[in-house]
């Protein structure tokens, strides 16, 4: 008896000096910036069909998962930047309640996300073509009164262009550009034109059906520069860039097939969407590779040669899968907006030839709703012919004009001078 509880207690020692070796390389790694060769994780998004009547659990499991998750890429060298929780369409489960228990519902949401770190989108407003235009109201009241949520407004699907939602995105982004300090409240709205469920993309990010799915979004801009740093050659270019994302979505998948297989949580894949911050900027990569100042038309090439490649990876993949052209994201781009070489027609052309849409765009706050609704309805419009899904995010600065210099104070955010609205500065294509 006395040797067996010997090994007894030498087998739960070593037991926790494991454990605890473990637990500290999580820790270590998960405080440590990725290694050479590794890009960060942008976000790691649960999708969840949430329950009024369950929201609670719901939520503490999401967030019990996207943890683990974190600490299992944190000890194969992976930094995640940001946990995120998406539901199902905005009035999907408002629909029962008034405003005030809307409202009340959503500030409780928002604790949870304050208190756990983590950032919720609401999902579409207005999603149904039966949806009514309260709908959108109702949201922009809850992102007026909340922090850590973010929500969007369908502008576009299959079935065609609606105007209706359109303006009642217009008066959303203008109540959040002057309800909130620096107009910062417009980031964490979306207006979406042909975009799926299931995009690890904040504010973009829904589900439709049952949830309980998680994916990942790279931040691999500085993966974009190293593959094409030394190819002189488009084809060369491409070929390293496919298998330097082919290479990066194998390990994602084999670190997310564990937490999928721990936690019940179906991985869904990867969105190697080669989002930029601040100085890790995508626009030096499409200088870099054209020659030219990203905004010209010879830097579009550059962007089709990032976009074919991340398209002919095959392992699963979530989201946009293309480039993104966040303005006030990317050093670069803002120096190139504030120069005025790029704009809406040049940020359309990109949509054109594989870019996510109109991202983070800084406008003058006396824009008025009338020329808000123009770009909104083009992009939209442009995106439902091409049957490409766009996100819009329009960003008008209240109490600022054109010449100005903005003043954000988010660390993810980068500085600009706004330029004069010239749109359109061609003629629009006709509708077909």
């Amino acid at each position: 008896m006395t040797q067996r509880s010997s090994l007894h207690r030498n087998f739960r020692a070593l037991a926790a000096s494991i454990l605890y070796f473990y637990c500290c390389a999580a820790m270590h790694a998960q405080s440590q910036p990725a290694p050479p060769g590794k890009s960060q994780i942008r976000t790691i998004t649960a999708f969840v069909d949430l329950q009024q009547a369950e929201y609670d659990k719901q939520l503490a499991d999401a967030v019990k998962t996207l943890k683990l998750a974190r600490m299992t890429f944190a000890t194969h060298g992976y930094t995640v930047q940001r946990l995120c929780i998406a539901t199902q369409p905005f009035a999907d489960y408002t629909r029962e309640m008034n405003a005030a228990q809307t409202l009340a519902f959503f500030q409780k949401l928002d604790a949870i996300a304050e208190k756990e770190k983590v950032e919720i989108s609401i999902g579409p407003a207005m999603y149904h073509a039966r949806d009514n235009e309260s709908d959108a109201e109702l949201l922009s009241n809850v992102l007026l009164n909340t922090k850590f949520l973010t929500g969007s407004v369908v502008v576009a699907d299959k079935d065609g262009l609606r105007g209706n939602a359109a303006r009642a995105a217009v008066r959303v982004i203008k109540k959040l550009s002057e309800g909130t300090p620096n107009s910062e409240g417009t980031l964490r709205f979306a207006a979406l034109a042909m975009v799926p469920p299931l995009i690890p993309s904040l504010p973009s990010a829904y589900v439709d059906g049952f949830g309980h799915q998680f994916s990942i979004a790279l931040q691999s801009a500085k993966l974009v520069s190293k593959s094409t740093n030394l190819a002189t050659d488009p084809g060369i270019a491409e070929q390293n860039l496919t298998e330097a994302f082919a290479a990066e979505a194998y390990d994602i998948d084999e670190i997310a097939g564990r937490v999928d297989g721990e936690t019940g949580w179906a991985y869904i894949g990867v969105d190697l969407t080669p989002l930029p911050a601040r100085d890790d900027s995508i626009a030096e990569s499409l200088e870099s590779m054209s020659g030219h100042q990203a905004g010209s038309p010879e830097a579009i090439a550059a962007a089709k040669t990032i976009t074919a490649a991340i398209q002919q990876v095959s392992l699963k993949q979530a989201g946009f899968g293309t480039l993104a052209l966040p303005i006030l994201e990317d050093r670069r781009l803002a120096q190139r907006w504030s120069e005025g070489r790029i704009g809406i027609d040049t940020l359309l052309d990109y949509f054109a030839a594989g870019s996510t849409g109109l991202d983070a765009v800084p406008l003058p706050g006396d824009i008025s709703n009338s020329q808000l609704e123009l770009i909104i309805v083009n992009a939209a419009s442009q995106a439902y012919r091409a049957r490409k899904p766009l996100e819009l995010r329009l960003v008008p600065v209240a109490n600022k004009v054109a010449g100005d210099r903005t003043t954000f104070e988010n660390e993810r955010l980068v500085n600009v001078t706004l330029q004069p609205l010239n749109y359109p500065s061609k003629a629009a294509p006709a509708n077909k």
